[in-house]
């Protein structure tokens, strides 16, 4: 007995450095399988990016259980989604939100201010993808055309073709320029919008010198135009609207000169008799719009072979119509709660013929909005929250008076009034030139001009570029590193207003807005489904920014460029780490 115990002794002891070796080849080969670029037999064939303009997180809670099985409810259910998902730039506008989906990072990085900005080398307001280098394909001859020129950072779609020699195929497609070029990036394959001019599906020569065929053939059949004259009533019954999104048509609901009505049924004509700008223009503000361009997604698929082979390919689809719709009739309302309903219904389309096209279980889909929107102000100082218009007269006149007492030669002195360039964006940009000539110290024309905005009604911090630029904010502070994420030092400016919760710039007591670094603006949903993900509830903090590098860690491939965001490891299999 003795002995064999001795003899499994002296075998174990002369094993055991085989077996630690033995061990020590399985651990890093593990480490090198996790490494690894996947491949191509394993890789995603298409990253499916839905961004619905202005949907607010709370419309999961309030609506969520009204949405179909396989739509949204399917992401939630088969995907992982975060419940914490914010936002943390401002403004918290339609181009800044769409430009970090997917590269990653904040304004301060992307150069996507706002969707207007205030250029100094030209000297005029320019928007988010203006290009003045680009034409036009299939818009009408006073459209200008648009591109991704001003983007200043790479997005995922940009890294997937450079990590296959241009193979992989990016396109992005929305109703509006700016929604479905950001995402797509600088080195896409294509972007079309809609033009309310010709009813077409659009694009411009930064992409190629012609429309392809298949676009042209899709425009040939006038495929917006079978909406002219249709009725839009509510999906359910009017009670179920009554009980989540209170009164139809109240007083607050101010549609202003639109040619429409706050009550259902809406008629799609825009008062016109027949297809043309005001029918057009009518259609965005419809769930019909959304419709067409989920029509013009899967024609995409089909003639661009997305998913085709084994390159993952991007389709980056954004609706905004929902946006239209949620500024004119506000989120408390029966017509955002209807659009709710049946971007969920043209989701589960779209899903379907992804299914049956490439496959879901060979797709990453990402679920996702832009930003949120505030209460209509009028409704929400019924409620007693404060809600409120701030006049932009009352700003500049403000500021105005301010620098004349201080350095005015006269209660006349009209150099004054030269001394703004431009109020754009909730930005107050300086004439620099100005100053230097009458030598004034910037520094202390901001603080004298930020004192001034401070005193007006509604408006309750002011950040000067000094202090923006010297870093003399707190990170503890949110709205403080929020306005910090949004400033790019060239296309900023010197001043950049926030204002009351439920508060915002607004000349006319009609509908409502976002761009606020407050909850109802910034609070989205974040969902990603698919190969890699591990479905469930995650309560953890996270932003859209996150978004990029999530994905790029799936994939294999290079994070965009300036990319900020983290990885959501914990709903990230360990094997596709």
């Amino acid at each position: 007995m003795h002995s064999r115990r001795f003899f499994a002794i002296r075998v174990a002891r002369l094993l055991a450095p085989t077996f630690l070796f033995l061990s020590f080849l399985l651990h890093i080969e593990a480490q090198q399988r996790r490494g690894a670029r996947p491949t191509p037999e394993e890789r995603p064939r298409l990253v499916l990016l839905i961004v619905v303009d202005q949907f607010r997180y709370d419309y999961l809670e309030r609506f969520g259980d009204l949405f179909s099985n396989n739509g949204i409810r399917r992401l939630l259910r088969e995907g992982a989604s975060w419940t914490n998902a914010n936002f943390d730039h401002t403004p918290t506008e339609t181009a800044p939100g769409h430009a970090t989906l997917m590269t990653g990072t904040w304004p301060a990085n992307t150069g996507i201010v706002g969707n207007s900005w205030f250029d100094r080398d030209a000297g005029k307001v320019v928007t988010s993808v203006s290009d003045d280098s680009s034409a036009l394909l299939g818009g009408g001859a006073q459209e200008a055309a648009s591109s991704p020129r001003r983007l200043l950072a790479s997005t995922l779609g940009d890294e997937l073709r450079l990590a296959t020699q241009g193979r992989a195929k990016v396109i992005g497609i929305s109703l509006k320029d700016r929604s479905a070029i950001l995402p797509a990036g600088r080195y896409a394959t294509a972007a079309y919008w809609f033009s309310s001019e010709t009813g077409h599906m659009v694009s411009s020569t930064y992409y190629f010198n012609q429309l392809p065929t298949w676009v042209a053939r899709f425009n040939q059949g006038r495929p917006a135009d079978k909406y002219f004259g249709a009725r839009w009533e509510r999906l359910l019954p009017e009670a179920e609207y009554a009980r989540r999104a209170g009164q139809d048509a109240p007083p607050w609901e101010n549609i202003g000169k639109a040619k429409d009505t706050n009550t259902f049924p809406h008629i799609i004509n825009g008062g016109a008799t027949q297809p043309g700008r005001e029918f057009y223009d009518a259609l965005e503000y419809s769930p019909f719009a959304n419709e067409l361009i989920e029509e013009f997604a899967e024609q995409a698929i089909v003639n661009e072979g997305l998913g085709a082979d084994q390159e993952t390919d991007v389709l980056a689809v954004s609706f905004s119509a929902n946006d239209y719709v949620g500024h004119r009739f506000g989120p408390y309302s029966h017509e955002a709660m209807d659009m709710a309903l049946r971007v969920d219904r043209t989701i589960e389309r779209l899903l379907a013929f992804v299914e049956s096209r490439v496959g879901l279980r060979r797709t990453l889909v990402v679920f996702t909005a832009d930003h949120g929107v505030a209460p209509v102000p009028e409704h929400a100082a019924a409620l007693n929250l404060l809600g409120g218009r701030v006049k932009r007269d009352d700003v500049l006149n403000a500021i105005r008076s301010a620098l004349r007492a201080r350095y005015g030669r006269g209660s006349n002195d009209e150099r004054i009034n030269e001394y703004i360039q431009s109020f754009s964006n909730g930005n107050i940009y300086f004439n620099l030139a100005a100053l230097r000539r009458d030598g004034l110290n910037r520094e202390e024309v901001e603080r004298t001009a930020a004192e001034a905005a401070l005193t007006v009604p509604g408006v309750v911090r002011c950040f000067t570029r000094t202090q923006l630029e010297t870093f003399g904010i707190s990170p503890a502070d949110p709205i403080a590193r929020r306005v910090y994420h949004g400033f790019h030092p060239r296309r900023s400016g010197e001043l950049i207003l926030v204002y009351e919760p439920f508060k915002f710039l607004s000349e006319f007591p009609a509908g409502t807005t976002h761009g606020a670094p407050y909850s109802y603006d910034t609070h989205v949903p974040l969902v990603i489904m698919g190969p890699g993900i591990i479905p469930g509830k995650y309560h953890q903090a996270a932003t859209p920014a996150d978004i990029a590098p999530t994905l790029a860690t799936l994939l294999g491939v290079q994070p965009p460029s300036s990319a900020t965001g983290r990885v959501l490891l914990e709903a990230v299999r360990a094997e596709s780490r």
